[in-house]
């Protein structure tokens, strides 16, 4: 068939967009058009336009990061059409969505306000990686003093962050005569909704304090919590989908069949019937969120670096290894699932086994790899907290310590076998340097209080890890993975 593209949909055997995708006119401006975006908000938006619901709700895509050009001149290219390919352990589902109507290009900054300003737009959301918030991991809050924030402030109208442009928006809005637009935060950070709206009162406060206030006392935030296993892509999956579906797409999306979306009830500016889709509408996500951030990212954590210096590639294949596998339920059973309090109407031992059914799924193809990039963000968010309570509570850490030096190692920069691990992390050439000076000195990978808080300065948490870490160096992974289960 012709490139995937409005005109060549005819050609697809497989399910395609059954709403007439010129009478859909936006309604959500998204930040960060990434493959998880594409998997999980998008795909629940395409479900309603198929029932005849949301026609209102277009999303037009917004970029900011250089990387987002090409995103958005691929999707541009197939009239912002793409194919999901969602995959069970034993079978491959693909359908072409077409929810997207929009790209503005990274830089175009009067057309991403001017958007904003729409009054149509009652929504815009964001997926910027857990990273991308500005958050000071010693104090846990906002960074107003970041050199990228500070720059902003210093020119309000023609800003380059996220948190930025949209204070740009908001006030252009309020100028306007406006109501503004709900914010809602898809990333993987407890409280997301409430961080977003620090980032963006605090961000407004050092150039508008007026308009800060403003933001504070009309702006919603709600929070949410959003799930579901979605790799890279890669030629293999252009390829897959070319071959096993008929479709020439340069931007397909695989991801797992379990997806999961819990969410506040907060958008006075009106919303989607998401219920319709299978969002579960709740008035507190936090139970969900810190069951999710604890058990799930936790546990990809957990998987991860073990893994990664063994020279296993997919995550599917860590799962299969009996010392990984072994791993995680230990430190799951152990440490994490009892520092997560109950959520309700949920099994947390169920929620697990879940969680480990859907890793184990050799279709997705995720990779180790993947799950080990950007430690440096995602540990003081999916790990140490979870050490920092059971420290508070007086109880053992383990399999955490274990893990935290399992990720130090990594980070030295070579696997167990030799293997250079090529740079995984933002903060990469610091983390091999400091790793690299742990070796002989572990208390040096624990003073990175940006990271760590003042929790490496825990002597309990410090004494663990600096044992766990010496037998890495002097046993290999195998070798202090078989200890500490006792093997």
């Amino acid at each position: 068939m012709d490139a995937l593209s409005n005109d060549s949909l005819a050609q697809v055997t497989q399910p395609v967009p059954g709403y007439d995708r010129a009478a859909i006119s936006a309604g959500i401006l998204h930040f960060g058009v990434g493959n998880f975006f594409r998997a999980h908000q998008a795909a629940y938006l395409d479900q309603l336009m198929n029932k005849g619901l949301a026609h209102d709700f277009g999303i037009v895509g917004a970029g900011v990061m250089p990387g987002d050009v090409r995103m958005r001149d691929t999707l541009a290219a197939q009239d912002y059409l793409y194919t999901l390919v969602e995959q069970s352990a034993g079978a491959s589902e693909a359908r072409v969505l077409g929810p997207i109507i929009d790209f503005i290009a990274p830089g175009d900054v009067a057309r991403l306000i001017g958007t904003m300003t729409d009054p149509a737009i009652r929504i815009v959301a964001l997926t910027i990686t857990e990273g991308g918030y500005f958050i000071d991991a010693t104090t846990g809050h906002f960074n107003p003093a970041h050199p990228a924030i500070a720059a902003d402030a210093a020119n309000p109208d023609d800003p380059g962050t996220v948190f930025g442009l949209i204070v740009a928006g908001l006030k252009a809005r309020r100028i306007a005569g406006h109501a503004p637009f709900t914010i809602m935060c898809c990333d993987n950070i407890p409280h997301n909704g409430k961080v977003t709206r620090e980032a963006v009162v605090e961000t407004a406060r050092l150039s508008d304090p007026v308009l800060a206030d403003w933001i504070g006392a009309n702006v919603a935030f709600p929070n949410a919590m959003v799930d579901r296993i979605t790799p890279a892509t890669s030629d293999r999956e252009r390829a897959m989908v070319r071959d096993d579906f008929g479709i020439p797409d340069n931007a397909p999306v695989f991801c797992e069949d379990f997806t999961q979306w819990v969410l506040e009830d907060n958008f006075p500016a009106g919303r989607p019937p998401l219920e319709e889709a299978g969002v579960e509408f709740v008035e507190d996500v936090t139970p969900w969120e810190l069951m999710k951030i604890r058990i799930l990212n936790g546990g990809h954590a957990v998987i991860a670096y073990p893994a990664g210096l063994m020279d296993i590639h997919f995550v599917h294949e860590a799962m299969e290894n009996p010392l990984v596998r072994d791993f995680l339920e230990k430190v799951e059973r152990d440490e994490i699932i009892p520092a997560v309090p109950p959520v309700p109407g949920t099994d947390l031992d169920a929620y697990f086994a879940k969680v480990a059914e859907r890793c184990a799924n050799p279709k997705i193809g995720d990779t180790v790899r993947r799950l080990c990039l950007d430690g440096s963000n995602r540990q003081p968010k999916f790990i140490i907290p979870t050490i920092a309570d059971r420290l508070e509570q007086g109880l053992s850490i383990t399999g955490l310590a274990l893990e935290s030096a399992l990720w130090c190692r990594y980070c030295a920069g070579v696997t167990d076998s030799g293997q250079v691990i090529e740079a995984n992390d933002p903060n990469w050439d610091r983390l091999t340097e400091t790793a690299q000076r742990a070796k002989n000195n572990p208390s040096a990978w624990l003073e990175m209080s940006d990271i760590y808080g003042g929790t490496g300065q825990n002597p309990v948490f410090a004494a663990a890890f600096a044992d766990w870490l010496n037998r890495l160096w002097s046993n290999g992974t195998e070798a202090t993975l078989k200890t500490y289960l006792g093997q």
